[in-house]
């Protein structure tokens, strides 16, 4: 398929996509932004970034906090794709960052989106690789890179199975700074060349975590009191049915244990709510402000850019989206705690994170709600066991720090060349300069 026939389909679908966005809105955002309808940047230096979602912007927190530091002179500008990622940068970063949603991937939107961002580079955190907002940037001459940049099994056929649209997209990349081997050559088989690809490593592995966490997981724990605490994060729907069955096992060896359950989405908080009513589970919800009482079985974590807090006052961390086909999220967030990690098998986005942890015994995987309760409990009643695979955990984390300063270097490359008016030092075949 070929980009025409793409956009096309993009017309066909636009009631559909439309309906899908309306739960991606936030009052401050004009509904334009989407097509573009963005406020003029050309008067200003311009660095871009496009995290697609929470996970993407907390992948790109130190990223961005680098881009920050080392061009004062520059705005810098975050789009995301759903809301929950707007209002996460607006948790991280305040009014250090400018941001956006992207403009939805229709020619005029993305024509109009980078004209008037006007960047001098586009940064897009792992796999967002869209073909006409990426056509719209290669005909500005603006040089688009990917960092973290990976590409699971299932997007790697997907991918395949449209060489035309997809291979000219990619093509287009001015430098790629792949996770791991495996994710370069997935990349070096779509068509970015070798100069323009080198292995970074996981940026999640140089996530800086602020005392201001760890002061907020202490007050939360005095709260809490001296009680066996496990927490799940980033669940999904059908895992907290599962999670709640396992945490019944826990509380028949350990009634005072209590569950800080904290799901992927906001939109579920109600519903998981009302799940962990239906199954008998004296719950409180976070955003109440209420104090946490001993009868308390479940602590819903129904706030945003929370979730280092909650694993960090917890004993051990199951990692959501691995007990349901989703392929897993952050194992690397409680692994930097020092905390023991527990995961369901189905991890096919994370690569080569879930070997480096297996090699390390710091992570332990199990394949449903009784085993996971079975686990809970065994690491409960072994002090030594829990502290070992903690800090086999933290050890991954501080052996594999490196990622941070290879895109930086390579990115800066880009930056200079941008302000001295040269050809992209990485392209095959330079683009077209701009004079600023």
């Amino acid at each position: 398929m070929g980009r025409r026939l793409y956009c096309a389909l993009l017309y066909a679908l636009a009631p559909l996509i439309w309906r899908r966005l309306r739960r991606e809105r936030l009052d401050d955002h004009p509904r334009g932004e989407r097509l573009g309808r963005i406020p003029d940047y050309h008067d200003e230096r311009v660095l871009w970034v496009h995290a697609a979602s929470v996970g993407e912007v907390i992948t790109a927190r130190p990223l961005i906090r680098s881009l920050i530091d080392d061009y004062p002179d520059h705005r810098v500008i975050v789009t995301t794709m759903t809301a929950t990622g707007a209002r996460q940068v607006q948790t991280l970063f305040g009014d250090l960052v400018t941001h956006h949603f992207v403009a939805l991937d229709f020619p005029g939107a993305t024509r109009r989106f980078v004209a008037r961002l006007d960047p001098e580079i586009a940064i897009i955190v792992e796999t967002e690789i869209w073909p006409n907002l990426i056509h719209a940037c290669a005909m500005a001459g603006i040089p688009v890179t990917i960092v973290n940049a990976r590409i699971t099994e299932r997007g790697f056929a997907r991918y395949q199975r449209f060489p035309k649209l997809m291979g000219e997209a990619i093509r287009r990349l001015a430098w790629v700074g792949a996770k791991s081997a495996e994710d370069a050559k997935r990349f070096r088989t779509l068509g970015v060349s070798a100069r323009r690809l080198n292995v970074t490593g996981a940026l999640k592995y140089d996530q800086h975590i602020d005392e201001a966490v760890f002061d907020a997981a202490d007050a939360l724990r005095e709260v809490i009191g001296d009680r066996p605490v496990w927490v799940a994060g980033s669940t999904h729907e059908g895992e907290e049915t599962q999670l709640l069955t396992a945490h019944a096992r826990v509380l028949a060896r350990f009634p005072d244990a209590l569950l800080i359950l904290v799901p992927r989405h906001p939109q579920r908080f109600d519903e998981v709510a009302e799940l962990c009513a239906r199954e008998g589970m004296t719950t409180l919800r976070r955003s109440s402000d209420a104090a946490i009482e001993p009868a308390t079985q479940v602590y819903l974590g129904d706030t945003m850019g929370e979730l280092a807090m909650l694993y960090a006052a917890g004993d051990i961390a199951f990692v959501g989206g691995s007990l349901v086909d989703i392929g897993g999220h952050n194992l690397l967030e409680p692994a930097a705690l020092g905390l023991p990690v527990i995961s369901g098998p189905s991890l096919s986005s994370l690569g080569d994170v879930v070997t480096t942890l297996d090699e390390a015994h710091a992570r332990v995987e199990v394949e449903s709600a009784g085993m996971l309760g079975e686990t809970l409990v065994s690491l409960m009643l072994d002090d030594t066991r829990r502290a070992t695979l903690g800090r086999n955990a933290f050890a991954v984390v501080e052996a594999n720090r490196g990622a941070l300063g290879h895109t930086r270097d390579y990115l800066g490359r880009l930056i200079r060349a941008r302000e001295l008016h040269e050809p992209w030092p990485l392209a095959d075949n330079p683009a077209p300069g701009r004079e600023r």
